[in-house]
């Protein structure tokens, strides 16, 4: 497949004729309406070959929930997205891709090291979740942080429109809605925070909170994924910022002390590509690809799915610990009962992820060495990414999905494989401390850290009746259809447009 001039990569050492110059610029305008800001460009790049054999670099669409949102919105926009393109101390121009224009932000080695695998994800990702892992403190981390969201919010103040909306994405990004309004005080601003906002006690413990908070009080909307976290942010706001609140606005104080700006906070629960999903799951190919993996696994009577990244917050290990309890005790036997557990790598250059997957592995290993037959493995372990295609064939050769995040926003792979089964089968095992348990109020709801209690709703999952499968799954899969990811977007764009009525009384 030859890959279309205007998608193959541009970068500072490459060589491109007075010609390419003129026809990539023409391909990609210089001021948008729309703009979407996120750490990531929603692309990868891929190898493939010209027609003459020859070997050459392109991009294609990156998986995840968001690229999944988001892009097909960007193709009917006058819009362009805003992100690293994944190569430190690499120039990459502004290119255009299945008729998206993209304009990436440069990043060095360091401002990976510091920004992106220090405080974004030693620092902001543990506070965040609860502190279930200790958060770093660095200043060289907080001062590349400041630098890298510069980077960002310059990119996005050349490239904006007159009056441009602009959609910032996620915990790395909090400073671009302030450093926008700053230098563009004519843009509508909505900042969506993926991952959950800690309490306010929790919050306090981060040195710089004042600076976070003004940075996102930059936004007209701040968004979230439950009630309870936009909650903790306004409590935050009042608390450190010294905002006021009036019926669930912020009310952001200027220099000379009155309200200079109101803010809103509000929940939108993200969802997933339903038609996407169900197409997948109908498609004779990937039914015959769930059977063959029953098949390889010998047939047994129980197929339990976990599908995580491999992260501390994820409940992996309570997970494994409930499932070797539950061996060990008689309830589940080895030759009636088998977990696929899908750990996709995550940050392996950091330490805390090393030190889980090898726990993990060893655990895995161990209870593996322990029950194992000949004939039957207890546990299927995949440290591995899989296409959708492969996830779709494992939802449907599951019989029980365990989700058993001790923190998570939201969790999309529990609202995928309720999806997933069109026929209203299966059991959806959810942690309470999961966004999506919010939505999906009729999985077998657990508290993952008491292990006692997950083994009963793993039990109850395994021997749950047909009739009650149905009533629980029918209920979840409607609320799904009924909420997937374009009306979580369109809800999210609709609020940002309306005018805020201020009520300084």
């Amino acid at each position: 497949m030859q890959v279309p001039e205007s998608e193959k990569l541009r970068t500072s050492g490459a060589e491109e004729t007075a010609p390419e110059r003129s026809a990539n610029a023409a391909q990609h305008q210089s001021h948008y309406d729309f703009m979407v800001v996120s750490n990531r460009l929603p692309v990868d790049r891929c190898s493939t070959t010209d027609d003459a054999g020859n070997p050459t670099e392109g991009w294609r669409r990156s998986p995840g929930g968001l690229v999944t949102a988001l892009a097909p919105m960007m193709t009917k926009t006058d819009g362009a997205w805003v992100g690293w393109h994944g190569a430190p101390d690499e120039t990459v121009h502004p290119f255009h891709h299945e008729r998206m224009d993209l304009v990436p932000v440069q990043l060095s080695t360091d401002d990976v090291e510091h920004y992106y695998e220090g405080f974004s994800n030693a620092t902001l990702w543990p506070l965040y979740h609860d502190v279930i892992a200790k958060p770093e403190y660095h200043r060289t981390w907080w001062d590349a942080y400041r630098k890298v969201n510069k980077k960002f919010a310059d990119a996005v103040a050349r490239h904006a429109a007159q009056g441009a909306t602009v959609w910032v994405q996620d915990y790395q990004l909090q400073l671009v809605p302030r450093l926008l309004r700053q230098a563009r005080p004519d843009l509508r601003i909505g900042f969506f925070n993926h991952i959950p906002f800690p309490s306010p006690e929790i919050f306090a413990q981060l040195p710089w909170r004042q600076s976070i908070l003004e940075g996102l009080l930059g936004a007209d909307l701040v968004g979230f994924q439950r009630p309870s976290d936009a909650a903790n942010f306004t409590r935050s706001a009042r608390r450190f910022a010294g905002a006021t609140i009036k019926q669930q606005q912020i009310h952001v104080k200027g220099p000379d002390g009155g309200v200079s700006r109101v803010v809103r906070a509000q929940a939108f629960p993200i969802s997933i590509a339903v038609d996407q999903i169900t197409k997948l799951a109908k498609d004779p190919a990937i039914i015959e690809r769930a059977r063959q993996i029953r098949e390889d696994l010998g047939n047994p009577r129980t197929i339990l799915l976990g599908v995580d990244r491999l992260d501390y917050t994820k409940g992996i290990r309570h997970r494994l610990k409930a499932f070797e309890e539950l061996l060990d005790e008689g309830s589940l036997k080895v030759e009636d009962a088998t977990l696929i557990q899908v750990a996709s790598p995550s940050r392996e250059r950091v330490e805390q992820y090393r030190l889980l997957r090898e726990e993990v592995e060893g655990t895995v290993g161990h209870i593996n060495g322990t029950y194992d037959t000949i004939q039957n493995t207890a546990i299927r372990y995949l440290h591995h990414s899989y296409p959708i295609e492969e996830m779709v064939a494992l939802y449907l050769a599951a019989d029980v999905m365990l989700v058993t995040a001790l923190r998570d926003g939201m969790n999309l792979v529990a609202k995928e494989y309720v999806t997933a089964r069109t026929e209203d089968t299966g059991a959806l095992v959810l942690s309470e401390f999961a966004g999506a348990s919010d939505q999906l109020k009729q999985a077998l709801l657990v508290n993952p850290h008491d292990i006692d209690g997950l083994k009963d709703a793993i039990m109850k999952a395994v021997d749950i009746s047909a009739r009650e499968s149905r009533r629980r799954m029918k209920a979840m899969r409607k609320q799904i259809l009924d909420h997937d990811v374009d009306h979580w977007s369109a809800d999210f764009l609709s609020a940002l447009a309306e005018k805020v009525v201020r009520d300084d009384s």
